[in-house]
């Protein structure tokens, strides 16, 4: 094992954590509360194809006759504003606490959310756009924060699992919304069901994240003493350092010249493309060149992410004991799987761009096997901005969420400007084959240039001077921890 003062770098030989703690909890709720986020971010592309052709929905709600080109800015809109507090939010949560910051996103953007029906009435699409550029603002932080939380509460020996099962919750909200909007929009709530129903979940879970949600162990009154020493213990927090981590300035220069760091927002930016065109555009796909209805729409396009939640849950196990075994260095284990999640789906993308609509269950295949498989980048690329900056995982993921949402915001009106006619299936053949390209660059260059070592920017640079502490008249001696982290950089 390799350590810092008491900041370890790798986990310890022997965990001795309980199996089941107050920690769970803490990721379960993330995990919920992310799944209650991505449904009402997901919740417009089937509602649109109702808000639009209503035949199949409830007819006694308003249609609108917008074009491709409107649709596709409704779409991209929420990704409009999500690129902004990206950054600044890593920066709020090691300040204000990710408690609060999280609590207060998901109060004012399930607000915006049970407001949408009514704002599209008084404006049509222009209000729309701009109540999903707001929601996307808000929820902006929602990444940030939670990489936050995860790096206050996993322990060095649980990182990978317990980000994982927190940010299942994505999956888990996508399924849900997905297959449950086409019942809604059938149903005697309308399209306007699929923005009521996860607004009024959304402050549900606010009221529950207020009572039992924390910052960190060090702030929770309900966590045992026990289980807070050893998560403390396994990150290398006492309280003096805790504090001094909390005012360490943001090394910007070094982070944004590592090429170990900027190949992650390549690789994000490249999943996102491909992610969000899929997301976004497989209702559209079904129902024009598949030609399904709303129903069978919304449950065609929700089985690649149940797909992707059930394979998650089978591999999380197997991944868990994989690295805790070391039979591979970490760096070696996390190309492996990030290839799997960015190259299998290559061939299937491309596929689908040859395939008729009388091939539509070889179809609905292919789209399952591409969403499915990508659930590996959470071994990969997704969390190895833990490995490279422990101290700075809020800041490091803002960055590379912002980045790779610009992708989010170009990949609905790329599809806009190339699909003019739903129903061809060559133009989805463009888009399809854009996409594989991207996720093939991405994962080339984390081949050549990923890493699992942990940075030296990751602790500040200091020297052995004496410092007054402001007000207090207090002399302290500061460690030079960047020559430490450098000795230890060199073992890894």
């Amino acid at each position: 094992m390799i350590t810092n003062g008491r900041f370890s770098l790798e986990p310890k030989d022997k965990f001795k954590g309980r199996i089941i703690g107050y920690r769970h909890l803490q990721c379960l709720l993330l995990s919920i509360g992310l799944a209650v986020i991505f449904s009402m971010r997901v919740n417009i592309s089937v509602a649109i194809v109702a808000m639009m052709d209503n035949k199949g929905a409830n007819p006694d709600f308003p249609e609108y006759k917008w074009s491709q080109e409107t649709k596709s800015h409704i779409l991209s809109s929420f990704f409009c504003g999500y690129i902004f507090l990206q950054i600044p939010a890593g920066g709020w949560s090691r300040r204000f606490g990710g408690h609060l910051v999280l609590l207060l996103d998901v109060i004012v953007t399930s607000m915006l959310a049970l407001l949408t029906p009514l704002s599209v009435s008084l404006g049509g699409g222009n209000m729309l756009c701009a109540l999903r550029f707001c929601q996307g603002l808000l929820q902006g932080v929602t990444f940030p924060t939670i990489a936050t939380l995860i790096s206050k509460w996993a322990p060095a020996e649980e990182r990978s699992v317990l980000q994982t099962i927190s940010f299942t919750g994505a999956q888990v909200g996508i399924v849900i919304m997905l297959s449950t909007s086409g019942m809604l929009c059938s149903s005697s709530w309308g399209w306007p069901g699929t923005f009521y129903l996860p607004g009024l979940l959304g402050l549900v879970w606010a009221a529950v994240w207020f009572i039992f949600g924390a910052s960190s162990p060090r702030d929770c009154k309900l966590i045992s003493a026990d289980e807070c020493a050893m998560i403390e213990e396994s990150l290398g927090h006492d309280k003096e350092k805790h504090e001094l981590r909390a005012k360490f300035p943001v090394p910007w220069k070094q982070m944004l010249t590592s090429k170990h760091f900027l190949v992650l927002i390549i690789n994000n930016c490249a999943h996102h493309w491909c992610f969000w065109t899929l997301l976004t555009q497989i209702p559209s796909y079904i129902q024009s060149v598949l030609g399904k209805d709303i129903k069978s729409n919304a449950f065609l396009s929700s089985l690649p992410y149940i797909s992707s939640l059930v394979l998650t849950l089978v591999i999380c196990p197997f991944v868990s004991w994989f690295e805790k075994s070391k039979l591979l260095h970490p760096t070696v284990s996390r190309k492996i799987f990030n290839t799997i999640a960015l190259w299998t789906p290559i061939i299937p993308l491309i596929t689908l761009g040859f395939l008729s609509p009388e091939q539509s269950d070889l179809a609905v295949g292919m789209l399952t096997i591409i969403v499915a498989i990508t659930t590996f980048i959470h071994f990969g690329f997704a969390v190895n901005h833990l490995d490279l900056a422990p101290n700075f995982a809020g800041t490091l993921m803002g960055i590379i969420t912002s980045a790779g949402n610009v992708m989010s915001i170009f990949a609905p009106l790329v599809v806009g400007y190339i699909v003019t006619d739903t129903t061809n299936v060559r133009q989805w053949r463009v888009i399809f084959s854009i996409a594989a390209a991207l996720i093939f660059f991405g994962n080339l260059t984390f081949l050549i240039f990923g890493t699992a070592k942990i940075q030296l920017w990751n602790e500040p640079q200091q020297s052995n001077t004496l410092e007054i502490e402001p007000l207090k008249g207090k002399i302290i001696e500061m460690e030079n921890t960047q020559t430490n982290a450098a000795k230890n950089y060199e073992k890894v």
